[in-house]
């Protein structure tokens, strides 16, 4: 896979070599120099100039990349590239970091951004994911802000334990994706127990969080139903780090 990278700061930097420790093509675009051959990066092709100037993705053939990610510092060059990355070169993924919580609304396909990762509300799902057993927590916002990922922790007290996944009516536009028991991922079934302490994985319509919520609340008066003969075998699912260019 193809990736263009624009900003070589640290955050930059740190997703250039991840990508590369997993053999993908990476270019990364930064206005300074000196960013050329940055330690750990070995393997990685440099391009210096604005990217926010068509002549530059030109250069660098943007429209042969499979993702663009843009991880300045700067919340308007991180517009502008997923912009120009998605109207004029056609790029299939593109991915901006959002600095400013405040400017997050921008971060959707209005301005060609596919994911848009806001760190610091990342962290606080993270910090929240970690102490908030039995409550839903997002993750993530996916698909310019329509769709989200999000994380439930089974209370050992909760009553959906004992329930099989093809016998809760999961709400309308939410999917039931992994689930993580004893630190291993699982695919669930339709036939897969839930028990607790396991961590369910859900990829929802954001419009359809607060009903999840209310299905796995401890206060919920719904308990799974089985479900009709002929839905056998099918698996039902309704129901302020860097200050610049350099990223």
């Amino acid at each position: 896979m193809k990736v263009v990278i624009v900003g070589a700061g640290s955050v930059g930097s740190s997703i250039a070599r991840e990508l590369l420790a997993h053999k993908h093509e990476i270019l990364l675009i930064d206005l300074k120099p000196e960013v050329i051959g940055r330690s750990g990066l070995r393997g990685a092709h440099w391009l210096v100039g604005d990217a926010c100037e068509l002549s530059t993705l030109q250069g660098a053939r943007v429209e042969d990349a499979d993702v663009v990610v843009s991880a300045t510092g700067d919340d308007k060059v991180n517009l502008v590239v997923s912009l120009l990355a998605k109207t004029e070169f056609g790029v299939g993924r593109t991915v901006g970091r959002v600095n400013n919580p405040k400017n997050d609304w921008m971060f959707n396909d209005s301005w060609g951004v596919d994911v848009a990762v806001n760190t610091p509300q990342l962290m606080t799902a993270l910090v929240e994911e970690a102490v908030e057993i039995g409550d839903l927590v997002r993750l993530l916002t996916l698909q310019t802000g329509v769709s989200s990922l999000v994380e439930f922790t089974v209370p050992h007290d909760s009553h959906v334990i004992g329930s099989t996944v093809g016998e809760i009516r999961w709400p309308e536009d939410s999917t039931l994706v992994a689930i993580l028991r004893d630190h291993a991922p699982i695919t669930p079934s339709r036939d897969d127990v839930i028990d607790g302490g396991d961590e369910l994985f859900f990829v929802t319509t954001i419009a359809a969080e607060d009903e999840l919520r209310a299905l796995l609340s401890p206060d919920s008066s719904e308990a799974p139903q089985p479900r009709p003969a002929d839905d056998a075998g099918h698996l039902e699912q309704q129901g302020p780090e860097d200050d610049g260019f350099d990223g």
